[in-house]
């Protein structure tokens, strides 16, 4: 596994201690810093297959409060993108970075748009993993069907099982090797035995109505955007998001704006496919200098 140096910081707020990893990657290469944000349920881990593919960068990748190795928040209210976002400038602010690249799945993504809208001269360049300003409903009700609380599984082998069975569907082609990866980087062993690596209450801002995670009209977001250069990854099976919002994506915005579709993969990529490097490496090489 990639080597990283282990960073804690104060969330903006003041009230929580969180973990960030720091790869300090190659210097003298000219390379721009990219932080690197997981989804709902995920952590610094996910990025895990993707990191050794960016050897040139020095990627910050985070624990979002509430997950990892982060603080849990005993008011759930502040689990929202507008908190992380603020989260994720405290963190760049404490290691001085200014400008920098984001590489957003789901939630993460997100948080890069709010970034993005807050301090648009701070971004240089924006990925979005399987998210857009349109989320379809249908991949709302999946993830809403499993995020919670949910008793610990005997072992690692009972983990992956519980989580194949409901991300079958989005990755088709994992072994039985994959699906305990997968939960390794998603879970975490404790003394009654393994369970998902976050706080259950990041659920509520996940409820019907809540705008914790999801805002009520992202599409002005997004047009505010537009002169940030933009990647858009889709999984060809995605429930979340859909091709019609990617088109839309692409005929609204001003900057460059590329995006690709992954066969065989739902929501959401992990971004180690060949299809996503070969876009992606590129990408970054021209905008994350």
């Amino acid at each position: 596994m990639t080597q990283y140096e282990e960073y804690r910081y104060r969330s903006a707020d003041g009230r929580l201690d969180l973990f960030a990893r720091d790869y300090p990657g190659q210097e003298g290469l000219g390379r721009m810093p990219l932080l690197l944000m997981h989804g709902l349920t995920r952590n610094s881990a996910d990025f895990e297959p993707l990191v050794p593919h960016l050897p040139d960068y020095r990627l910050i990748v985070p624990d979002q409060r509430g997950r990892g190795r982060s603080d849990w928040d005993d008011n759930s209210g502040n689990y929202h993108v507008g908190v992380y976002a603020a989260d994720m400038f405290a963190l760049m602010d404490g290691l001085g970075i200014d400008r920098f690249g984001i590489v957003g799945t789901s939630m993460g993504g997100l948080i890069g748009m709010a970034m993005g809208l807050a301090a648009p001269g701070r971004i240089a360049a924006l990925v979005l993993n399987d998210i857009g300003p349109a989320i379809d409903e249908e991949g709302l009700d999946r993830i809403r069907g499993y995020v919670g609380s949910a008793p610990p599984a005997r072992d690692w082998e009972e983990a992956a099982a519980r989580i194949a069975a409901v991300n079958h569907s989005a990755f088709p082609d994992f072994t039985q090797a994959d699906w305990i990866a997968f939960a390794r980087r998603t879970c975490e062993e404790g003394a009654d035995g393994v369970q998902s690596a976050y706080d259950p209450a990041i659920a509520v801002g996940m409820e019907p109505g809540a705008d914790a995670v999801v805002p009520d009209d992202p599409w002005p977001i997004w047009s505010q955007l537009s002169d940030t250069p933009a990647l858009v990854v889709r999984g060809g099976l995605s429930d979340l998001l859909s091709a019609q919002t990617v088109a839309r994506m692409a005929a609204e915005h001003k900057a460059p704006f590329t995006s690709v579709e992954v066969p065989n993969r739902g929501h959401a990529p992990l971004l180690d496919e060949p299809e996503v490097l070969a876009a992606l490496l590129p990408f970054m090489h021209e905008y994350a200098q």
